[in-house]
């Protein structure tokens, strides 16, 4: 794989996150990556997000055919479909960058998989800070964390689980404890919600305890992210407060950018490694 050549970047989810990530690639990161492929089950997406990107004949019918057009596939579906689709691509040779990390939870043999076929999975750190911290903390010793998600109701509306349970966030007043508990469950619960939590049980490693608690908050604007970790190394408390992306407000604008700083950094390190 030259790197004085663009990667092709196949994008899988042509909605809000797949389709921002692709205008910010053919904007900014041009010399980087060429979108290749698209693929989508709603096709109007993905035929709807080859033409806003002025790109003829990318859209594919299957998704082994997007593999095979990639150097570099991206999920950003989001659906029970992930764990297939991020297979499917180690299987073919080809590196994954993982939008629905939360997808991946409870599927270890995915980075079993990975690691015997020597394929790079890419997940950004989304829309959370500290993860550095996070990690060299767990160096010292086992260490427990809790994450405390605030979110405006709109951004829970259609949770299944909610509904299941006849919660209802219309007209409330003051914010509400949705969840309580481990991080399985809490993105088993909210898969489009707390991505985040994912991503830090994966810093912590299994050795670490992580409580995880979600609020529907309708006094807040962003969605907030706080991390308030204790072990040998010290204390480390976090916060972000991210402004919710403009295309889809169950998503923080954040989790997008880190995604596509992801996309650089990958680039930037296989041209320094050849």
């Amino acid at each position: 794989m030259s790197p004085l050549r663009s990667l092709k970047l196949g994008i899988v989810g042509c909605g809000a996150i797949g389709s921002r990530i692709a205008m910010s690639v053919r904007k900014e990161l041009k010399n980087k990556f060429l979108v290749s492929a698209l693929y989508d089950i709603d096709t109007e997406k993905a035929f709807s997000l080859s033409s806003r990107l002025r790109a003829k004949s990318i859209v594919k019918t299957t998704l082994a055919q997007l593999i095979q057009e990639s150097d570099l596939v991206l999920e950003c579906v989001n659906s029970s479909a992930t764990v297939d689709i991020v297979r499917q691509s180690i299987r073919a040779g080809k590196n994954i960058m993982v939008m629905s990390i939360g997808r991946l939870s409870g599927y270890p043999s995915v980075f079993t998989l990975a690691r015997k076929n020597g394929i790079s999975l890419l997940l950004p750190s989304g829309s959370i800070a500290g993860l550095d911290a996070v990690k060299a903390a767990t160096l010292a010793g086992k260490v427990s964390a809790t994450l405390t998600t605030r979110k405006p109701p709109a951004g829970f509306l259609g949770n299944a689980y909610l509904v299941s349970r006849k919660i209802s966030l219309e007209g409330i007043t003051k914010e509400k404890l949705l969840f309580d508990g481990n991080a399985l469950d809490a993105v088993r619960r909210f898969p489009q919600n707390i991505n985040v939590a994912a991503v830090l049980r994966l810093a912590l490693g299994p050795a670490s305890s992580l409580r995880v608690r979600i609020i529907a908050d309708p006094s807040v604007k962003s969605n907030i992210h706080e991390i308030v970790l204790d072990g040998p190394a010290g204390r480390v408390v976090t916060r972000t407060e991210n402004n919710v992306c403009p295309d889809n407000p169950k998503t923080s604008y954040l989790a997008v950018l880190s995604g596509i700083q992801t996309l650089k950094q990958y680039f930037d390190c296989i041209k320094i490694g050849t």
